[in-house]
């Protein structure tokens, strides 16, 4: 008679305990997995698929990964990990646009979770978001008019997105969107999803003025979608890694950016 199973052994927890890892590393093999967790490869590879329906992974030949491509964005857990110094030092730079009794929206990024932390000092001040980390953070914030977009919710990005949350934001009239976004090259920012792109340019149209806030590893870089033009950002700030180059291919096409240091 065979002994019950041990805690890593079960599915769930393994699975979680395989999630954990495969975002510390950002990418790894199943015949590693297998090895590290006793279990054989076809058992890694029903972990693997249940955790890419979830959203939390994408597998490719031979391996799993939590990093983003041109295709697919990465969950928000491995997003909430990556360039944290440099989008804080990007908030940072933001903050300093924000005056008491504005109304501001932020998207579904981690780089304007960041900012959004350090917002419970500058108050009055209204908050519109679609992001539910921003929205746990500020509901309790004294002085913060918090609205929330609804829509659908999905999973991966931890945000409401879809019809609904474009007609909210059609809706509503703010000073300044705080966004990001995965990709920046040539004359366009960039995404992977076309659901995140139709929010990202409905905030832009409802807004006096629009802040784009991208750390220097998505300089450069593109995506499936097109999102907007440099130039229809008032602003972009970056962080202080980004290279001559790159600053010199923003400047290139019309974009106003300032780093932040």
């Amino acid at each position: 008679m065979s002994s019950a199973p041990t805690e890593r052994n079960r599915p769930a927890q393994r699975q979680a305990e395989i999630a954990e890892h495969v975002l510390q590393h950002g990418s790894v093999a199943a015949a590693d997995l297998a090895e590290k967790f006793h279990v054989s490869l076809m058992t890694i590879h029903r972990d693997l698929d249940e955790l890419e329906r979830q959203g939390v992974v994408r597998k490719y030949r031979g391996g799993v990964s939590s990093q983003p491509s041109s295709v697919f964005e990465s969950n928000v857990a491995y997003r909430m990990r990556s360039s944290t110094a440099e989008k804080q030092a990007i908030a940072r730079r933001a903050r300093e646009l924000i005056e008491p009794g504005m109304a501001i929206m932020l998207d579904d990024s981690t780089t304007t979770l960041e900012l959004a932390k350090l917002l419970t000092d500058i108050t009055p001040l209204t908050v519109v978001t679609n992001f539910l980390e921003t929205i746990k953070l500020l509901s309790a914030a004294p002085g913060v008019r918090l609205m929330a977009l609804g829509g659908e919710y999905y999973p991966t990005h931890d945000s409401f997105l879809g019809v609904p949350c474009i007609e909210a934001i059609e809706a509503i009239r703010v000073d300044l969107l705080f966004t990001s976004t995965s990709a920046v090259s040539g004359e366009f920012a960039y995404h992977q999803e076309q659901e995140i792109v139709l929010v990202k340019r409905a905030m832009m149209r409802s807004a006096q003025r629009s802040i784009l806030m991208v750390d220097h590893t998505k300089l450069r870089r593109v995506a499936l979608h097109r999102h907007a033009h440099v130039t229809d950002f008032d602003r972009i700030i970056t962080d202080a890694k980004a290279t001559e180059s790159e600053l010199a291919d923003l400047t290139e096409h019309g974009a106003r950016y300032e780093l932040a240091d």
